[in-house]
């Protein structure tokens, strides 16, 4: 026997310096290994039982029954400074109409931030276009087929029977984000809902909050910020569900991606940190073998 024990329960006799060590060295291993466990089996509960999400669109829309409604909140879009259109004049008389069906030149950034020239009226800050012969002209706060009667009947002037084509050169919204292809869009139809501006930057990912997704507007010198809840039926009708010209859509991450953006930020630090603390207690424990 390479030890005896002392009857007190206190102390113990060591004639021998290793089977010493060895008493200290394994309760001390199984404390840490108890500790790791501990460590780690909190870090699961932790992830295991977090709040489940809700990452159905329209989620409160019964499955069994049929759901219909008329349309109210699909206004036509009102022409804003900086809209570039196409106005094409047509008549019997094409030689009439050759002066009025030319356009201004207007450069402006692409989606691929390359400079794009194209040829247009660009209605100013004012809510103007310089119009051939008819010289300023406000459009500003018309709709299409406001402007369009309002041209005609300025052209009979010198026209006869004119026909006026007028579109949106550069319909355009923006979706950034939790989604997967963030950009800026162009809309050559016009006419677009939050779920199809969303379908267009490849969906919401896992991570986005379907029930706080934040619109923003500009109208007449005016911005506007609304939240959106897209797992409600209720936004269908929002007069923010259909998007006008250069509404910029942004889709917030949940708190637990925040999160783990920050935890990558301070993984350098952890990482220093836990080698010092990892070498520090192999250094305590080579001090008992």
């Amino acid at each position: 026997m390479l030890y005896k024990e002392i009857e007190s329960p206190c102390f113990i006799h060591v004639q021998n310096s290793l089977n010493y060590k060895i008493q200290i060295f394994i309760p001390l291993k199984m404390r840490l290994i108890k500790s790791f466990l501990t460590a780690f089996t909190i870090i699961i509960l932790s992830v295991s039982c977090g709040p489940s999400r809700n990452l159905v669109y329209l989620s409160n829309i019964d499955e069994k029954a049929e759901y219909a409604q008329k349309i109210t909140n699909a206004p036509e879009a009102r022409i804003q400074p900086d809209d570039l259109l196409s106005i094409v004049v047509s008549s019997l008389n094409p030689e009439a109409i050759a002066v009025f069906n030319t356009g201004t030149s207007s450069t402006e950034m692409s989606v691929q931030g390359t400079a794009k020239t194209t040829e247009g009226h660009l209605v100013d800050k004012e809510g103007m276009i310089d119009y051939p012969v008819l010289g300023r002209v406000k459009l500003a706060g018309l709709t299409k087929t406001e402007a369009k009667v309002m041209l005609e009947t300025q052209l009979r002037k010198y026209i006869k029977d004119p026909v006026v084509r007028l579109r949106f050169m550069n319909y355009k919204v923006t979706v950034v984000g939790e989604v997967n292809r963030p950009s800026t869009f162009v809309v050559p139809s016009e006419k677009i809902n939050i779920i199809e501006a969303l379908g267009m930057a490849g969906d919401m990912t896992v991570y986005g909050r379907r029930e706080n997704v934040l619109v923003i507007r500009e109208e007449e010198g005016v911005r506007s910020v609304v939240r959106l809840n897209l797992n409600d039926k209720e936004v269908l009708n929002s007069p923010y569900f259909y998007l006008q010209q250069n509404d910029m859509v942004y889709v917030e991450p949940v708190k637990a991606k925040a999160e783990m953006a920050s935890m990558r930020r301070s993984n350098i630090a952890l990482g220093m940190s836990i080698t010092f603390g990892v070498t520090n207690l192999l250094l305590l424990l080579a001090r008992f073998i």
